[in-house]
């Protein structure tokens, strides 16, 4: 009977290791995550994720965005930033 109680409790001690673990690798949800911006394209950008750069015309422009009267976001033409 003790043999078998202390198999449970090993097993049960590596299945709230397991989960935790598991957890810590997932990360966080409820921050989420913006990617990157490349200059010249708004491929896959969410602006809204970025406010430290369209939030600041000066900023964005100097990616080579610039924010139509419509309030979306485009790319200048023949926008050759690297």
């Amino acid at each position: 009977m003790i043999g078998k109680m202390a198999f449970v409790s090993s097993v049960t001690v590596a299945l709230i290791l397991f989960g935790a673990v598991s957890g810590a690798l997932a990360g966080s949800d409820r921050w989420p995550r913006g990617g990157f911006v490349k200059a010249c394209s708004l491929d896959g950008v969410n602006p809204v994720y970025h406010p430290g750069i369209f939030g600041n015309l000066a900023v964005a422009r100097s990616y080579g965005f610039v924010q139509w009267q419509d309030g979306t976001w485009h790319v200048i033409s023949n926008c050759h930033i690297y």
